[in-house]
């Protein structure tokens, strides 16, 4: 009755909020920061460093070249004096940069000149579109708090050879799915690179029309001496996180913002593909298929939006990399699927993120109660989705998500119709807090053999207390088969992360039959008891930056507090330099209780009982203002009654030229166990070629020794037009221990395009 109750309470808050909304005009907002600079300045500033900024309206759109050739870059001043975050907190910037925003009836425009004293020693490598290796060349990054909850915001990022990056910020949190319309150009010169971005207004999602007050920040990386610089003064404390902290930015007045059009798109696809399964339970070759579908994306106020799916496909999409897995828990893998990765941060319940440390480095022990991999997809094969609709945005003080999915039939693969509903709602409290409520079902259950329903649901709160405190919890619980039930789960977290000292404690209880079907579990039935310091130091130094020293202790055990499962120790050393290259060393103490018997490798099964062992693991990264950069990891000690000794290479980048780079990636592990040796051995290599900033061409080759694998897949993606875009995709997997090896297991290629209209 609980589920229902939210479920409904969930929905009808939607449409009250989003009725009642009254927007407050530009007048109306007080100003966190100076006050609103005179003309003919563009912009003021106090003693703490905050800035407040003034847009300037123009008569005729920029020509976006990149070049900052036109007049009005001569009459207007544009916004300077940064200041440095790293590697010397609140000291002025090394090198000057300008920053200028206008705006007319349609459009939003954002320029800046980036002077060097040594072009020559830019790093400029990454032209991929949305690629997080942007973050290690020169670049500019801008984030727009569009409705001044110094919580919230849209970011933008780009570099010397016109990169193209763009995301939303979600409580301080980036989510890189979020694209939108706009366009970008750079140029580079003998005294540094010049960029010109324009973002139409209809891209964006403010209060309403008429006057604004934004809050505003703008990022500098000197790449190639390790600096980053702000308009507005950033702690160090935050990192290089610290463009994405909304509350530490600026203050952008002076904007007026046309009147609502009918916000809409449509973007139709149709794709056609063959495919090979030779391992399926009826094996086919060359089976050709077609297909056609839409999305579909309405502005219901200027804070929500509407995104629906008929038919969709996701034949574009990069296959999962493959993984080393010694443990007896499955792999992990993150969604990479478009429709569902916007506006996932929404709906992030109770702190527990994607990739969140866990005791083995690639499964979350934070429960994730919506997890969007198990809608159209089961036992390893695609699922039909047939039809969704998705509502996320803001409503006042309120985030707001809300999704209904239907999925088809798949025999194959075990899978009935099914429906799959979340509701998400947040409230804004305090300055940089929330507390919300989330409620999920998916029917037919899969525990139930297709009868039923499963509901999960739960309350939140994420407290941010003056600079660097942060409070999280939750409480949540999933339908079960008897009152009596084990089925809740909750979780308190304390977290100090100061830039000299940070500690962190945690307590996580799952009970024994929690199991939220539209989320993910690594294991039920434990309790989790976390803790963690670091001491860091940042001595005056030529050579390097940053010294840390750490300490962990993770203790796990059944729900009732009567066994053990787990318990690792850490101790860890960290050298940061000032080239940005990293040194970790640490030392382990774990302790492991297998349940029964797992096969950990073909022929290998490790006994069930206790297992204690010890390890040393080092790593160093070579920070990629070089032209071979990635990290190099080793590990040796005792493994479940023997010795383990790894090897890997992993993260590397080798770029020879703006347009081609690799990505190779070895990780060996040599296993001495009383039960059997083995080598387990992956290799990968990914080819990245860059025509220009809207087109890839990638190619990825795995070879998995453990599983006998090698796949390969070539990937070509063009934008066309801002949001149209052009697939041809090719993948295969083969068996290296076939008779003719590597036999053929499956192959596809598809074609695929899209087309983005906007009303």
């Amino acid at each position: 009755m609980f589920f229902r109750t939210a479920a409904r309470t969930g929905a009808a808050a939607f449409f009250f909020i989003a009725a009642a909304l009254n927007v407050a005009s530009a007048s109306d907002v007080p100003l966190d920061g100076p006050p609103a600079p005179l003309a003919p300045a563009v912009i003021n500033r106090d003693d703490k460093g905050r800035a407040t900024l003034r847009a300037t309206r123009i008569d005729r759109p920029l020509t976006i070249d990149g070049r900052l050739d036109e007049e009005v870059y001569v009459s207007v001043p544009g916004a300077g004096d940064f200041v440095q975050q790293l590697p010397r907190e609140n000291e002025p910037a090394t090198e000057a940069t300008e920053f200028w925003v206008f705006f007319d009836d349609r459009n939003l425009y954002i320029s800046a000149r980036c002077s060097d004293s040594h072009p020559d020693r830019e790093v400029a490598t990454e032209m991929r579109r949305d690629d997080n290796g942007i973050a290690n060349n020169e670049s500019i990054s801008i984030v727009l708090d569009t409705f001044y909850d110094r919580r919230n915001g849209f970011f933008f990022q780009t570099g010397p050879l016109g990169t193209i990056r763009d995301q939303s910020v979600i409580e301080d949190n980036p989510q890189g799915s979020w694209n939108t319309v706009w366009d970008v150009k750079s140029a580079r010169d003998a005294h540094g690179w010049t960029t010109e971005m324009v973002i139409p207004f209809k891209s964006l999602r403010y209060k309403g029309s008429g006057p604004q007050v934004w809050g505003i920040n703008v990022r500098r990386i000197i790449k190639w001496k390790n600096e980053n610089d702000y308009l507005s003064a950033v702690p160090r404390a935050y990192g290089n996180g610290g463009i994405n902290r909304m509350s530490a930015g600026g203050t952008l007045v002076g904007i007026e913002t046309p009147l609502q059009s009918m916000n809409l798109e449509l973007k139709p696809y149709a794709v056609a593909s063959v495919n090979t399964d030779l391992a399926a339970a009826s094996p086919y070759r060359n089976d050709p298929t077609k297909n056609a579908g839409f999305d579909f994306k309405y502005g219901l106020t200027r804070g929500l939006t509407l995104d629906a799916t008929v038919n969709t496909d996701f034949a574009q999409v990069e296959e999962d990399t493959q993984q080393v897995n010694l443990t007896r828990f499955s792999l992990f893998f993150p969604e990479k699927r478009d429709f569902f990765l916007e506006g996932e941060g929404i709906f992030q319940f109770g702190g527990g993120a994607i990739g969140e440390r866990s005791g083995n480095g690639t499964v979350p022990e934070v429960p994730i109660m919506f997890f969007s991999r198990q809608i159209g997809l089961s036992n390893g094969q695609i699922v039909p989705v047939r039809t969704g609709a998705r509502v996320t945005g803001r409503a006042g003080e309120y985030s707001i998500g809300a999704l209904n999915i239907e999925t088809g039939e798949k025999l194959s693969a075990n899978a009935p119709a099914t429906n799959f509903s979340v509701v998400r709602i947040k409230r804004d409290v305090f300055r940089r807090s929330s507390i919300g409520v989330l409620a999920t079902r998916r029917a037919p259950s899969v525990v139930t053999g297709g009868q039923g329903s499963n509901y999960a649901g739960g309350l939140d709160a994420n407290l941010g207390f003056f600079q660097s405190v942060e409070l999280v919890g939750y409480w949540a619980k999933t339908s079960a088969s008897s009152p009596q039930a084990h089925d809740t789960s909750y979780r308190a977290r304390f977290d100090y992360g100061g830039d000299n000292l940070g500690f962190e404690i945690e307590h996580i209880m799952i009970g024994e039959q929690f199991n939220p079907e539209v989320g993910y579990v690594k294991r039920p039935d434990f309790r989790r008891t976390f803790a963690q310091m670091r001491v860091s130091r940042r001595p005056r130094s030529r050579l390097v930056r940053r010294v840390s020293g750490e300490g962990m202790l993770d203790y796990i055990q059944n729900a009732a507090r009567t066994q053990v499962q787990n318990r690792e120790q850490k101790a860890q050393f960290n050298l940061e330099f000032n080239n940005s290259d990293q040194i970790r060393l640490d030392v382990r103490d774990d302790y492991e209780l297998l349940p029964k018997d797992f096969g950990i490798a073909t022929g290998v099964r490790v006994p069930r009982g206790g297992y204690a062992y010890h390890s040393f693991n080092t790593q160093y990264y070579r920070g990629q203002q070089h032209r071979l950069s990635g990290s190099v990891t080793t590990s040796m000690g005792t493994f479940y009654g023997g010795t383990k000794k790894s090897l890997g290479f992993n993260n590397a980048y080798v770029a020879i030229n703006p347009h081609l780079s690799f990505e190779p990636g070895v990780s060996l592990n040599w296993i001495d166990l009383p039960w059997g040796n083995f080598v387990a051995r992956l290799v990968t290599t990914r080819t990245i070629v860059t025509p220009t900033p809207r087109m890839l061409i990638s190619s990825l080759v795995q070879y998995n020794a453990s599983s006998h694998s090698l796949s390969s897949s070539v990937r070509l993606n063009w934008e066309y037009q801002p949001s149209s875009q052009f697939f041809v995709v090719y993948s295969d997997g083969r068996d290296t221990l076939g008779s003719r090896m590597p036999d053929l297991l499956n192959r596809s290629f598809a074609v695929k395009i899209t087309r983005l209209l906007r009303f």
